[in-house]
């Protein structure tokens, strides 16, 4: 067969391909239409999963008359002109391909009202290169489109799509994350003729957090932290959900970039990072982020429906969205000081809170996490030295702990002061709030963990020569890699050189690493380096070794404590990071209110 070129129909339902997955990418790409509008109201309706009819109303700018034609045209578009407005392209769409390739596989009706003008005018298009002339409409100011009988002219792609509810699902899931994207747009949905979704727009952080919680339920608002961190270029602020609150999938991550909302490894690579140190294993984190920076600084032109982006320097990007989340989740304990400003509780403007998984706690904003209190029981003038039995105590802690005074007067601590040990396991406290229950060997685990790691740190790494140096083969990519890398490598305590264009040698590495398997290490530093720019692999083997070191050091089960260790253990909890979760991400303690006990034996009913 000779070449030939394709007619203009067939060109728009091969894109349509790429851009029309399904009912719910049309919708994506309306909806993205009308915020690009300006639009403030948006109302969709959808009948029989959007198989049959999806109809997107805005009040935005409008389309003129003699643009109605051209908008149903391939690559006609009124947000870019020029390459350099698409390298720093701010709209939601640019590529001028939604609406063609919508139109070749429907019947499409188009109905606009510009802005100051008193007259609406309508276009049809039924799949065919040719669509009907304008003509007068009623309609207020904005734009309507409807979409009916999708892939009408495409039965191969029709009997793939689902059931009506399962397309519904996916149409759901969409308005879900443009309204997560906007929450000064207002947003409605209907399923026939039932209200689904009745958001109202607002703009103030209090309106924001409302729409968090009406979308993502209040089981995640009222167990997550607010971050908001600005770093040169970059500003990365929104709600993520506390080691507490994980779920089975990673159904519940919302990351946008200047509001556009993407799935990219990277991010999830800096995510996963973030939590690796509280999370249970095979459990997901669940956040609603957004990352502004610089336009130009971000190719989003990268997929065909716009799902994945490039940014121009991924390892700064990586390495600003790891240390904030990783900031604001060690600053969350049992006592929160006032001058944090990384993380704020999201559902409480007032006063410093943890959350767990039972129920909220507040404590008054005045209380210092590291400040001492003293039980108001004639027991406090035991001397609290009888905690170093447990761990070692760094000395400044320890000249506090010998110093302790009685302050009847003072504020209750977060974790409250200790009743009692309840079967060696657990540590029976009391607060304002009602009954703390900490487990033991999780919480002293934690503290001991965090402890060794400091001292690792501050000692610094100690390296051991080999006295055999280790040969590796890697490829050519791999090699130029360590030996770019070669400064990075030393201070993590490896000595590596270039044997040939594919070999490595190792002749020292740190002497935590003497037994491990180090070459399974480095090869996976290395695919880390090559696919993410960053990796942490090290330190988080290193912090693995330790992590079990804290673990056999730890108070074990049937350790009878007295009143002074178990209330010097509450202190260390408040002033520990991630203090929440053990090292293996189980919690730590929690609370039982009491209203929840009054509730549990019926009182006042």
């Amino acid at each position: 067969m000779r070449i030939h070129s394709l007619d203009t129909r067939l060109i728009n339902q091969i894109a349509a391909g790429e851009v029309v997955e399904r009912p719910a990418s049309v919708v994506k790409e309306l909806l993205e239409n009308s915020l690009d509008a300006g639009a403030s109201r948006i109302d969709i309706d959808i009948e029989e999963g959007g198989k049959r009819l999806i109809r997107i109303r805005d009040n935005g700018l409008g389309i003129h008359r003699e643009d109605l034609a051209l908008a149903l045209s391939r690559h006609a578009t009124s947000k870019i002109a020029s390459l350099e407005e698409l390298e720093r392209v701010a709209s939601l769409g640019f590529r001028g391909e939604a609406l063609p390739s919508i139109a070749s596989v429907s019947r499409l009706t188009l109905t606009s009202c510009e802005k100051d003008s008193d007259q609406a005018w309508q276009i049809q298009s039924d799949g065919s290169e040719q669509s009907a002339a304008p003509k007068p409409a009623a309609h207020a100011q904005g734009t309507t489109i409807e979409v009916r009988d999708l892939f009408y002219n495409v039965p191969a792609r029709r009997k793939f799509l689902r059931a009506d509810n399962t397309e519904y699902k996916h149409i759901e899931g969409v308005v879900q994350r443009i309204a997560l994207s906007r929450a000064d747009v207002a947003i409605h949905l209907k399923r026939g003729q039932k209200a689904v979704l009745q958001l109202a727009a607002g703009a103030l952080f209090e309106e924001q957090g409302r729409r968090i919680q009406e979308i993502c339920g209040e089981a995640f608002f009222s167990q997550c932290i607010h971050l908001d961190q600005s770093v040169t270029d970059y500003q990365l602020h929104g709600w993520v959900g506390l080691p507490a609150f994980s779920r089975a999938q990673a159904d519940m991550q919302y990351f946008f970039v200047n509001g556009r909302m993407v799935r990219d490894k990277l991010v999830a690579h800096a995510v996963r990072q973030a939590y690796r140190d509280v999370l249970f294993h095979g459990r997901h984190p669940a956040f609603v982020l957004y990352l502004e920076m610089d336009p130009r600084a971000v190719d989003v032109n990268a997929h065909p429906a716009k799902h994945e982006v490039r940014f121009r320097d991924s390892r700064l990007v990586h390495d600003f969205i790891y240390r904030t989340l990783h900031a604001g989740l060690a600053d969350v304990r049992p006592a929160a000081e006032e001058s944090v400003s990384v993380a704020t509780p999201a559902s409480s403007a007032s006063a410093a809170s943890y959350q767990t998984g039972a129920a909220a706690v507040s404590y008054p904003s005045g209380f210092q996490g590291g400040a001492q209190r003293s039980m108001p029981l004639p027991q406090v003038n035991e001397q609290l030295t009888q905690y170093a039995k447990l761990h070692p105590t760094p000395p400044s802690a320890a000249s506090s702990v010998a110093t302790q005074v009685v302050d009847d007067n003072g504020d209750i601590p977060p974790l409250g002061y200790a009743l009692a040990q309840l079967r060696g396991i657990y540590i029976l406290a009391e607060n304002s709030q009602g009954l703390i229950l900490v487990d033991m060997h999780a919480a002293h685990e934690r503290i001991t963990y965090e402890y060794l790691k400091k001292s690792w740190q501050g000692e610094g790494i100690r390296s051991q020569p080999l006295l055999v140096p280790l040969t590796l083969s890697v490829s050519q990519r791999e090699a130029d890699l360590a030996e770019e890398r070669q400064d990075w490598f030393t201070g993590l305590g490896f000595e590596i050189d270039r044997l040939g264009p594919e070999q490595l040698v190792i002749r020292q590495l740190p002497a935590l690493l003497a037994k491990g398997n180090v070459e399974t290490l480095l090869r996976d530093v290395l695919s880390d380096l090559l696919e993410y720019g960053q990796t942490r692999r090290i330190e988080e083997t290193i912090n693995e070794l330790l992590s079990t070191m804290a673990c056999h050091g730890s108070v074990r089960a049937n350790r009878q404590l007295t009143l002074v260790e178990m209330n010097a253990l509450l202190r260390d909890m408040e002033r520990t990071e991630r203090s929440g979760q053990c090292n293996h991400g189980r919690p730590t303690w929690t609370v039982m209110t009491m209203d929840a006990l009054d509730k549990l034996f019926l009182r006042g009913q």
